[in-house]
């Protein structure tokens, strides 16, 4: 069992940038990890992933370029830096854990979630 537990959402203004960070309970060294995130009366959709050692590295075409996803193992964390907000950014955002060595876009890949935080960018 791995318990994910996200942080540092909140509103932001359009044109800035975030961190948000997911705390794990176990170890991450066989796991991969992800982002997904959710609007309003949309499909949740995933963002990006990473996997075990961080050596791949992979992003969503609605945020490449502005997004730097990355891990610390050894303190159990997942980070999502994501810059140039805009009004489509504004979603709950999920952390995401898998078994294994690689990552996955497709959110039934994953094992474990965390409960998600909401990200609202404002104009």
């Amino acid at each position: 069992q791995v318990d994910l537990v996200e942080s540092g959402g909140g509103l932001v203004q359009a044109g800035g940038s975030l961190r948000l960070s997911c705390a794990a309970s176990a170890d991450l060294t066989t796991i991969s990890l992800g982002w997904f995130r959710q609007a309003p009366e949309k499909e949740r959709e995933y963002v990006a992933s990473i996997n075990w050692d961080a050596s791949s590295r992979h992003y969503s075409d609605s945020v490449k370029g502005r997004c730097i996803i990355s891990r610390d193992n050894e303190k159990r964390m997942l980070f999502l830096q994501l810059s140039r907000l805009n009004h489509d950014d504004t979603a709950v955002y999920y952390c995401a854990a898998r078994r294994s060595y690689y990552t996955s876009s497709c959110g039934p890949n994953y094992d474990y979630w965390g409960q998600g935080i909401q990200v609202t960018v404002s104009s």
